[in-house]
């Protein structure tokens, strides 16, 4: 870290097929312990990062897509269709544009069904649909049920659509949310779904548990660690059990991205700046929540400093560069002996941190990927030139149209 720090201007993010690579292993006991294969799809949404895709791709796995342009990010990094799956809502909005074969496709509501039935029956796609379970719900608002999938209603009546149309009915899909805390909400959620299918005598032989896993080392604001109650071992015996409820089941599918990929990366900044008052010492960096690690906003990722800062400590609070009091990547006890030109590094930052990355007042910062012991930028920082030559475009664009129509 301290040879990237010296070569490479801050913030950047800096991602590693290492980590992953060893959730993978950690996968292959969990797979063991099953009764039916297991098919693990990687949540691109998570980490759009072209450098995993590849080294994905080349593993010879399969991809999640919940949008187009993740699907076309798909396309352009060389996955098969049939090791594409798409999910998400209003997929009949833009997959009529992409008349492909062999797509596997989780329909996500009556209307959805209704507009892409004819084009999977023509191109043989392997479809399903997406339950609204009752474990499933807005994590602000816990009363309220999510917007995604299908109530029990609706999805008995769309499997029996599906059925009378003859095409390649094979799954039942659910995802619950995420940092879900145990497995017995799973256990749940699957006798749920296995109820579905019995009013509807259908037999999947897919049964996607989507993702939703708590990744390991992150905690929520109050310090309690959301894998806590998690145990991989637990969740296996909970598959085996629910499994009788499902005959014909043949393969489980999941999607888990955070607890893959957010071991995989971190977030390198340097501090500018140090203020103390009111008793609390605050650190001014060039990376933080607004521009790089929104998710700060609800979880604590381990914090490093390069140097290693020891001695004494203090309440310190740690921001970006923005102009906003929100702007807050951490709030704990760091050694006083923190200074200007010192690193932090924050871990964990390997899922949601460069999908939901903003150009608040700066632009996007540098992607660093290592992988078979080499390093190299896999993305530069973006300059003005790039942020803000958008706006030229546009308006050469609107003056063009000006003049045909003049």
């Amino acid at each position: 870290m301290t040879r990237a720090l010296h070569h490479h201007a801050t913030p950047f993010y800096l991602f590693s097929e290492g980590p992953i690579r060893e959730a993978l292993t950690e996968l292959e006991r969990f797979d063991r312990a099953l009764p039916v294969p297991v098919r693990h799809w990687l949540s691109c949404k998570t980490q759009p990062l072209a450098p995993l895709l590849r080294w994905w791709r080349r593993l010879g796995r399969g991809i999640e897509v919940v949008s187009e342009f993740e699907f076309l990010a798909a396309r352009a990094e060389g996955f098969q269709p049939e090791n594409i799956l798409v999910n998400g809502p209003a997929k009949h909005r833009w997959l009529p544009r992409h008349a492909i074969p062999r797509l596997s496709v989780n329909f996500d509501s009556p209307r959805e069904l209704g507009a892409l039935l004819p084009q999977a029956r023509r191109l043989g796609w392997r479809v399903g649909i997406r339950c609204l379970t009752r474990a499933e719900f807005d994590p602000e608002n816990p009363k309220r049920p999510t917007q995604f999938g299908l109530d029990p209603v609706e999805a008995v009546s769309a499997l029996r659509r599906l059925q009378r149309a003859r095409v390649r009915l094979e799954t039942i899909h659910f995802h619950l949310r995420t940092n879900v805390e145990s497995p017995a909400v799973y256990e749940r959620a699957l006798t749920e779904v296995a109820a579905i299918c019995r009013a509807a005598r259908f037999a999947p032989k897919i049964v996607d548990c989507g993702g939703g896993w708590p990744p390991p080392h992150t905690r929520a604001r109050d310090g309690r660690a959301f894998d806590a109650d998690f145990d991989l071992a637990a969740l296996a015996a909970t598959y085996r059990r629910v499994a009788p409820q499902f005959p014909g089941f043949e393969e489980l599918w999941l999607e888990n991205g955070r607890w893959l990929t957010a071991r995989s990366g971190v977030l390198v900044a340097r501090v500018l700046d140090v203020k103390e008052r009111r008793g609390l010492r605050q650190l001014i960096c060039d990376g933080g929540r607004t521009s790089h690690a929104l998710v700060s906003n609800w979880e604590q990722h381990g914090l490093l400093t390069v140097p290693t800062r020891r001695g004494p400590t203090c309440l310190t609070a740690v921001h970006g560069p923005t102009c906003m009091a929100f702007d807050q990547l951490a709030c704990r006890r760091l050694p006083r002996a923190i200074c200007p030109g010192d690193g932090l590094v924050w871990l964990d930052a390997g899922a949601y941190h460069l999908p939901w990355e903003t150009r608040f007042s700066h632009g996007l910062a540098a992607v660093l990927w290592h992988e078979d012991n080499a390093l190299r930028v896999a993305r530069g920082a973006e300059d003005f030139a790039s942020w803000w030559k958008k706006w030229r475009a546009k308006t050469a664009v609107r003056r063009c149209s000006n003049r045909r129509g003049g």
